[in-house]
């Protein structure tokens, strides 16, 4: 694969083709956050905190660094006014809904965004989507997914699979940055071994 020359930050960085400026990024050690990107799983783009600010032809554009591709020549900066206040905004977003979450608050904390801003509409969850990829892409289980769509979307454990399968992995546990899938599944362990109305040795 063709080599191609890009500058992030200032530096200089040889990438391959077909590579995106976050692996671009990665690969030159330069820091670009991110909430729902994993390196098993297909590029996604949803939580939009990788956004970078590009330069090419002569043009200024706002991309997600997890998705957008390197091309030759290309000016990235991870670090702008623009890049500041968008992902400062994103964060006030992400905050409403999981204002708990260790990995908001100190991304937070770094640009600055007010957990405040936003009226709260706690879900603890901010469809990263990252449990859900990783059961279908990785483990090729499908025992959680997506539910409803728009404001209503949320992410369910389906409990008829998780019973079968999720007590030995547990494995997206780990990958959540609100710690909301650990509800997510013991809520679904409820539906699927619900506890019985009667207690040992009682009469009905």
């Amino acid at each position: 694969m063709s080599e191609i020359l890009l500058q992030i930050d200032g530096k200089e960085v040889t990438a391959t083709e077909g590579m995106t400026i976050l692996e671009a990024a990665q690969s030159a050690g330069i820091f670009i956050p991110t909430l729902c990107h994993h390196e098993k799983l297909a590029p996604y783009g949803a939580c939009r905190i990788c956004t970078v600010e590009v330069e090419t032809r002569g043009r200024t554009n706002l991309v997600a660094a997890c998705l957008y591709p390197v091309e030759q020549d290309l000016i990235v900066s991870t670090r702008s006014e623009m890049v500041d206040e968008t992902r400062k905004t994103l964060l006030e977003l992400a905050l409403a809904h999981a204002p708990d979450s260790k990995e908001l608050r100190d991304l937070a904390q770094e640009y600055g965004a007010d957990e405040a801003c936003f009226e709260n509409e706690p879900s603890f969850c901010i469809l990263c989507g990252l449990c859900v990829r990783y059961c279908a892409e990785v483990k090729k289980k499908n025992a959680v997914a997506f539910v409803d769509r728009g404001a209503r979307r949320e992410i369910l454990f389906i409990p008829e699979i998780a019973s079968r399968e999720c007590r030995s992995c547990k494995e997206c546990f780990s990958l959540c940055p609100t710690s909301y899938v650990q509800a997510a599944h013991h809520l679904a362990e409820a539906l699927a071994f619900p506890p019985s109305s009667l207690e040992p040795g009682s009469e009905e």
